[in-house]
């Protein structure tokens, strides 16, 4: 989206100061904002980190009220989160208070100091792994393999998640190299996903069956039931790097 000059905007609910096993508090906050700021500019976009307490996120009015006014401000087309189903509660109550705030977004009594979108967005879920209460499911898949590389450099600038505090919490830290190179194939290779079939049969629907089964990595969304509901034609329009039919 970014590279074909489309406006993107990224925000943390939460400013990341537990997510550590060595720091925490105001000092990892700090380096958590500042290689938020550093991946957002190496992918051309903004990047907002909200001052909430990591592990502590819960579906409140206030924190519903953050992203109210944030969505209204952006005037949003499209609302990426991830569904009410993961292993990280914070990562929970995140898809139920944009869920909380899809319709509300369009009441102007509701947080009357930032005024009111005219249309409702289209509010999509980032793939997960969940199966209960349902799996996910697949609506649009997007081909990124032209531009993995450079969500690799994105996410290479969060040295603290994802050289430091996950592979330690996952019992990997060993297996980290120091050199910064090594380091970046190392995560290239660790966020490198096998392609379901529901992620393969939307990639067929929306580039054909022949470069579908070219495509080497993939993002897929699904649409919330919250927001609008756009058909086939106008998520070819939300995301125009899909060929045209």
């Amino acid at each position: 989206m970014s590279k074909m000059g489309h406006k993107v905007k990224f925000v943390s609910l939460t400013n990341g100061d537990a997510g550590h096993q060595s720091m925490g508090g105001g000092a990892l906050a700090k380096r958590r904002r500042a290689e938020a700021t550093e991946s957002g500019r190496r992918l051309g976009i903004e990047y907002e980190v909200l001052d909430n307490h990591d592990g502590e996120l819960l579906p409140t009015l206030e924190v519903r009220l953050q992203v109210i006014r944030r969505i209204r401000q952006w005037n949003a087309d499209v609302v990426i989160s991830p569904r009410a189903n993961d292993y990280h509660p914070d990562h929970r109550n995140t898809g139920l208070v944009v869920q909380d705030a899809a319709y509300m977004v369009m009441v102007p009594n509701v947080a009357p100091d930032t005024p009111p979108i005219k249309k409702n967005p289209v509010f999509l879920h980032f793939q997960d792994r969940f199966q209960k209460p349902q799996a996910f499911r697949a609506d649009i898949a997007i081909d990124i393999s032209d531009v993995f590389e450079q969500k690799v450099h994105a996410l290479d600038a969060h040295e603290s998640q994802f050289y430091e505090w996950l592979p330690w919490i996952g019992g990997e830290a060993d297996q980290v190299p120091a050199d910064k190179a090594a380091r970046k194939a190392w995560l290239a290779k660790q966020r490198t996903r096998t392609l379901t079939p529901t992620v393969k049969a939307a990639l067929e629907k929306f580039y054909g069956a022949d470069a579908a089964a070219k495509v080497q990595h993939a993002e897929a969304f699904e649409i919330s039931e919250l927001g609008a509901q756009p058909n086939e034609a106008m998520l070819r329009k939300l995301f125009p790097m899909v060929p045209a039919k």
